[in-house]
């Protein structure tokens, strides 16, 4: 029997189908541009690699490129999309506030903008803004961590950029359920901009002042992995519990070899295939089909219990 977390997404996922599957008719429907944060990192590929099947499925041309969070190549890219005439843009935001601007030129240039993964911090500009649950997903790996950890000891905490929204929200997630744990305490925490190389040479550095620490909390996998490469390195990874967050393909194969304690999965394989049915089904009727610009799609625990579940990156059945 599905638990019913579950059960509400398939049926979410059902619901999505039904709508818009009248829009699967037409072919050469014109370009969706796909604007994504990296696509050498898993989670960004697997977000820019299925909005793109998803477009091309609904019969339109599709590119995907990369700002790599920097807000001078993401303008540019919306600046290309609007040359080109694009029906609609598929957008993960390089910055909360920074992307506001070229969002804003895409709709005034008649383009609808659809965001995933990340917000921006203004309503009403795009069509829609599909999100997953962060609040919610670090609750539920912080709940896990803890309790691997019996509620006790001095741990690290390893950050996303401050520019983006996911983060802070992450990481106060995580502080409000760990302040419930009296015997827990923060011993340090950085900024590793969701990077493994990042995350692996900021561990070292807090690891030599802080070498009593039994846990390492990340605000994402890529992190979560950096700072196990050196907890190896220092012989320390068999004493230490590190929790991540995205559930990549890697972080779940550290789950299966009992190096990564969890990993919570954001279904970025499912908003990133909503956000370009929604876009179809805007640009044939003029309207999104939801209650409200913002929806948000709640994260699911991987742990050695369930990792045999994970069928495809990002997907947990």
């Amino acid at each position: 029997m599905l638990p019913k977390s579950k059960k509400v997404l398939f049926t979410a996922l059902a619901s999505v189908s039904m709508l818009f599957s009248s829009s699967i008719v037409a072919q050469d429907k014109g370009l969706i541009s796909i604007i994504v944060n990296d696509m050498s990192n898993p989670y960004w590929q697997t977000e820019g690699t299925i909005a793109e099947r998803t477009a091309e499925e609904l019969g339109y041309d599709a590119n995907v490129s990369s700002h790599v969070g920097d807000t001078n190549t993401e303008s540019n890219q919306v600046d290309t999309a609007i040359t080109n005439g694009a029906k609609a843009i598929i957008l993960d935001p390089a910055n909360a506030d920074g992307s506001i601007g070229a969002v804003r030129r895409a709709i005034e240039a008649g383009i609808p903008v659809f965001i995933i993964n990340a917000e921006i911090n203004q309503q009403g500009l795009a069509k829609a803004q599909l999100v997953s649950n962060n609040a919610q997903g670090a609750a539920l790996g912080a709940q896990q961590w803890a309790m691997q950890l019996d509620g006790e000891g001095s741990y690290i905490e390893l950050k996303g950029p401050p520019s983006d929204n996911n983060a802070a929200t992450r990481s106060n997630g995580y502080e409000t359920v760990l302040s419930q744990y009296p015997d827990l305490s923060l011993a340090a925490s950085d900024i590793a901009n969701w990077d493994r190389t990042e995350g692996r040479n900021k561990m070292q550095s807090m690891l030599r002042s802080h070498p009593d620490i039994r846990g390492v909390i990340s605000g994402n996998d890529e992190m979560a992995l950096g700072a196990i490469v050196a907890l190896k390195q220092e012989g320390r990874l068999d004493d230490v519990i590190v929790g991540g967050f995205d559930g990549s393909p890697d972080a779940v194969d550290a789950v299966r070899s009992g190096e990564l304690a969890y990993t919570v999965l954001q279904p970025v394989a499912v908003f990133a295939e909503h956000a370009v049915k929604i876009a179809d089904h805007y640009i044939n009727t003029g309207e999104t089909g939801l209650d409200s610009e913002k929806q948000l799609y709640d994260c699911f625990l991987i742990t050695q219990d369930n990792v045999d579940s994970y069928t495809s990156p990002f997907v947990l059945e």
